[in-house]
């Protein structure tokens, strides 16, 4: 398969601006990412698909700088980035990874693109999140393009087309969904947060990469939970945050998300 990695990525944050520029380890948060993401083994394109807003232009700076694709398209409309990509590669699949997931685990991806290739022909989408199991920030979702297609021509509400993927794992009646659950057993998505959208959120994520990051090697989902186990002071930096999502603001529009699958941040808990 012709397989091309999305890493969606803008400086324009309302609650964190500029995060994914912000150091991790001595380098910008994106291109941590970025090593991270290149270390999976499976074979595929990666590409970083900015906005076509000046501000992003430090994104663009980088990506040419560490030698990475990049592809400038709609602010707002992230189903037509992840679509035009898809075209402009010759893409058999497109795969969604947040750029806010600076602790994405490469034998993540490997576990979820290796479910997609296996059963080529016979799924449209595979993620790691429907049901979620997996610690916030190992997020990887990987779809054909002519499922993706789909989407792009027929989803009209704007959250459909800012998140990419509703439109296809809203319906399991229309296309033929395969998840990857954590191998353990275990259920980490609504207890472990280690995505980036708020300053605590940062804090954690550098804290991780203080600790576990050395040149050349690539640290695991098992090595960032025996870490926070051993140091509880790291787990609580942004344990309140735990569970906070952005299904919280559109529980009356998603039929297969309720409100066990969410939280609101704690400053606002109880309110809409």
């Amino acid at each position: 398969m012709n397989i091309v990695v999305v890493i969606q990525a803008r400086t324009g944050s309302t609650r964190l601006p500029g995060k994914v520029l912000l150091p991790l380890a001595g380098a910008p948060l994106l291109q941590r990412m970025i090593e991270r993401v290149r270390a999976a083994s499976t074979l595929f394109e990666l590409v970083v698909a900015t906005t076509i807003a000046s501000a992003d232009d430090p994104i663009v700076e980088l990506c040419r700088a560490i030698g990475a694709r990049v592809y400038r398209g709609h602010p707002l409309d992230l189903l037509d980035r992840h679509y035009q990509v898809g075209l402009l590669h010759h893409a058999d699949a497109v795969v969604k990874i947040p750029s806010d997931c600076p602790l994405i685990d490469p034998a993540v991806i490997d576990l979820v693109l290796g479910e997609l290739i296996d059963r080529q022909g016979s799924v449209d989408y595979v993620s790691n999140l429907h049901p979620a199991t997996w610690p916030d920030g190992q997020d990887v979702e990987a779809m054909t393009l002519a499922a993706l297609d789909t989407a792009w021509r027929e989803a009209r509400r704007p959250m459909e087309r800012e998140h990419t993927t509703p439109f296809l794992w809203e319906r399991p009646e229309r296309f033929r969904i395969a998840n990857a659950t954590m191998p353990s057993g275990e259920n980490l998505a609504m207890s472990h947060r280690w995505t980036v959208d708020f300053p605590e959120d940062y804090q954690f994520v550098a804290a991780i990469f203080d600790a576990l990051h050395t040149s050349g090697m690539v640290f695991s989902v098992d090595d960032i939970l025996s870490l926070v186990r051993a140091r509880p002071d790291i787990a609580a930096l942004n344990a309140h945050h735990a569970g906070v999502n952005w299904y919280r603001h559109h529980l009356d529009e998603l039929r297969t998300i309720d409100a066990t699958m969410t939280r609101q941040p704690a400053s606002t808990r109880g309110s809409r």
